[in-house]
């Protein structure tokens, strides 16, 4: 028996993680835009929990462009793992980052002239002309210039030799409502300021407004790439936007069955007793809770167990979730209950899932904590493997 600390059984409680799915939606996205649009997959935290590296790599061999990140500690990790396609660092970088991203090619996005400076003094430094995103400010007022304020800003970057502008972006800040208005006045801005740009001879390759929203509703708005994230996941950001049939969420989240409680009329199920039995019950303990980012709430919720609900009873628990299984009485320790996903003809999704936190599906896939293990399944080459839940980040490969 190998009793390597690596090797030690996986807990009963798991993120499972559909790389076959994966790779259908990433064709379905691609078959679905313009052969001359692109397409950056957007893979900040984890690829929204489901493991930057194999994410990163599957959308890369769907035709991906290159993919979009958030800290620099993100992108080191690909870098890492080989990935030598472009990385575009989105939001601000502090000016001690600056000289990692020019060694190890990343592309940034910049928003105001002292890093543009910055930036081109140390580019000049290695020796390079290095690629940047302008970001423009149309109406979401969080990083980028103002839209009317952009041409000084353009001017300066085209000042600096060390400097490419390659690509001109902005942010939705609501695309997949079934109200586009807001959205179509951001994209105008957008167009005035490449129109100005356009007057003044100065062509930029990549434009790009869309993220999934846009993407799926929005394609005046594609211009010459589109970011997506959530879609990839095969979760729609709205239940209002279009729908690209085949589409299929991702990530299950299961457990299995480690206690079988039988309880009697007026006894109560776990703490501050926020349930009592009414009649003699049969509960299940599932080894999974609030610890590892399943919602806080009390008497609300369930798992599907034989293709069945089990409605929860008392109050999650950090490590310990319960639900009646009185109505399925085949129920036994070790059988499988699905907590995110689907089972049979039953689905808890993950909207599902937001409801009962009273938020969005975003919090949702990105706050299952790392000490649930990720198992991937439908791996090219593999049954399943799964992530090693070391201390420190997530950088190992699906």
């Amino acid at each position: 028996m190998n009793f390597d600390s690596h090797n030690f059984p996986q807990r009963p409680a798991w993120a499972e993680i559909d790389l076959g799915r994966l790779r259908r939606n990433l064709q379905l996205i691609r078959g679905d835009l313009p052969r001359d649009v692109k397409f950056l997959a957007v893979v900040k935290d984890e690829a929204y929990g489901h493991g930057a590296t194999d994410v990163a790599r599957a959308a890369l061999a769907a035709g991906a462009w290159g993919c979009g990140l958030s800290t620099l500690e993100e992108a080191m990790i690909l870098r890492d793992a080989g990935i030598s396609a472009p990385l575009l660092l989105l939001g601000e970088r502090q000016e001690a980052e600056l000289e990692w991203c020019v060694a190890h090619d990343l592309t940034v996005c910049v928003n105001e002239p002292n890093n543009i400076r910055a930036l081109a003094r140390i580019a000049a430094g290695f020796e390079k002309r290095v690629p940047v995103h302008l970001k423009i400010n149309t109406g979401m007022s969080r990083y980028g210039v103002r839209w009317d304020e952009a041409l000084p800003l353009v001017e300066q970057i085209l000042a600096e030799k060390s400097l490419l502008l390659e690509g001109l972006m902005t942010h939705f800040a609501q695309s997949d409502e079934a109200d586009k208005t807001f959205a179509n006045l951001q994209t105008a801005r957008f167009d005035g300021v490449v129109r100005a740009l356009e007057q003044k001879g100065v062509a930029v390759p990549l434009k790009h407004l869309a993220n999934s929203g846009g993407m799926l509703d929005l394609p005046h708005a594609h211009r010459d790439m589109v970011r997506t994230g959530l879609l990839m996941h095969g979760i729609y950001p709205s239940l209002v936007c279009r729908r690209i049939p085949g589409i299929e969420p991702v990530m299950s989240v299961k457990a299995k069955i480690a206690a079988i409680q039988t309880v009697k009329p007026g006894e109560s199920v776990g703490y501050a007793m926020r349930y009592t039995a009414t009649s003699a019950r049969r509960i299940a303990v599932l080894p999974i809770g609030y610890g590892d980012g399943f919602p806080r709430v009390r008497n609300e919720g369930c798992a599907l167990i034989h293709g069945q609900r089990a409605p929860l009873v008392g109050g999650v628990a950090m490590d310990a979730i319960t639900v009646d299984v009185t109505d399925i009485p085949q129920a036994q320790m070790w059988d499988e209950a699905v907590l995110m996903g689907r089972q049979g003809d039953a689905e808890i999704s993950v909207r599902d899932i937001a409801k009962l936190k009273n938020s969005v599906m975003y919090d949702v896939l990105t706050n299952w904590r790392l000490r649930l293990g990720r198992k991937a399944v439908n791996h090219p080459g593999q049954a399943e493997t799964r992530i090693s839940q070391e201390a420190g980040p997530v950088n190992a490969s699906l």
